[in-house]
């Protein structure tokens, strides 16, 4: 899979890793622990995942901050960074209105980020994640002692090539993964980030909630879980599919939380994320139409359009009329089948215009 990377800003600063891979329209994937852009293509823990969603589309995914490519340096995970941290990646990325996907951490990140930004969030994809952590309020003291004890062997344990922990992780994300998924296992701990971020990141998940947000969820959404995932239990998911409006809730019969590809549950994803996100799909093929009935100049107004250019502007830019642009854009309208400039500039920045 061939993935260009680059980097953005977040609102306070810090370096955020991201990268694109495949052609189509935009599905962005919100970042969660344990990644690393430059590894996870080539691990047999990720590598199936980003192959699958790049197949027909643009995946936009990053590093979380602390981790991986993204800057290390930094003590705040809280809920409103991370949010932060994914405004900045897809205001870098151009994009307008886009579905998201978020796995565990992500998934909560991404329904929270939904609720704030119904106007940009077209469709939601959430898998074995949950709608409180283990500290938030009204938790039960038990789960709370079992979070805090692994956060302790998180900060002993993570990244080491022997040891308790390591074993603890692994059959915790893939007790039935082979050798070599075991192995990338304990390679993208040491890689993906330090004892310190990995410990202070886990403390940060379970310290979000988002049970007075998720009603606010406008967007159509699909819920995965695993029946028998050890590390989000499958009533966390299920309590997060029931608090979002008119949510779908999709079991899956696998005892990992991360996905394997041999497994009947991939296939079952696989299929029931295509057809959830065929409108996009459909949606992106009939503007790639109606972009081919311009004229070259058309696309040059378009362009202009998108980058938020008065038709005064692109007059003086483009050496013609007003009236001239006033037709042009009439024109482009008609085509496109929209009715505002709103309307035209979400079309032309879906399909790639206007982003530099």
């Amino acid at each position: 899979m061939k993935q260009h990377v680059g980097f953005c800003t977040s609102a306070e600063g810090v370096r955020i890793a991201f990268a694109e891979s495949g052609e189509g329209p935009p599905l962005v994937r919100v970042a969660n622990w344990f990644t690393h852009l430059d590894l996870d293509r080539q691990s047999a823990v990720w590598r199936h995942w980003f192959d699958f969603l790049s197949d027909g589309r643009t995946l936009i995914r990053y590093d979380p901050r602390g981790s991986g490519l993204s800057d290390r340096n930094v003590d705040d995970f809280s809920m409103d960074r991370w949010i932060e941290d994914l405004d900045a990646v897809v205001k870098c990325a151009g994009l307008t209105r886009f579905p998201l996907i978020g796995l565990c951490q992500g998934g909560a990140v991404a329904a929270a980020y939904a609720a704030r930004h119904p106007d940009r969030v077209s469709r939601l994809v959430l898998y074995d994640s949950y709608p409180f952590g283990a500290y938030a309020e009204g938790v039960p003291d038990r789960l709370v002692q079992e979070a805090r004890a692994l956060a302790e062997m998180i900060e002993v344990g993570w990244g080491k090539k022997t040891g308790a922990f390591r074993e603890i992780f692994a059959n915790l994300l893939m007790p039935e993964a082979g050798k070599d998924a075991l192995r990338w296992i304990g390679e993208m701990q040491r890689r993906s980030a330090s004892a310190r971020n990995a410990r202070l990141m886990w403390d940060a998940f379970n310290a979000f909630d988002i049970r007075d947000v998720a009603g606010d969820i406008a967007a159509p959404t699909l819920v995965f879980h695993g029946r028998r995932d050890c590390m989000v239990p499958f009533e966390a998911g299920r309590q997060l599919a029931s608090l979002i409006p008119n949510a779908r809730f999709v079991p899956l019969e696998t005892n990992n939380h991360i996905l394997l590809p041999n497994e009947e549950a991939w296939e079952t994803f696989c299929h029931e994320i295509s057809g959830f996100l065929e409108p996009e799909s459909g949606a992106a093929r009939a503007c790639d139409l109606a972009l081919d009935t311009l004229t070259a100049r058309e696309v040059e107004v378009l362009g202009g359009v998108a980058r938020g250019l008065s038709n005064r502007d692109l007059a003086n830019l483009l050496r013609i009329s007003e009236k001239t642009v006033r037709n042009h854009v009439s024109t482009i309208f008609s085509k496109l089948g929209v009715a505002s400039r709103a309307q035209a500039i979400v079309s032309a920045r879906d399909a790639g215009l206007g982003r530099d």
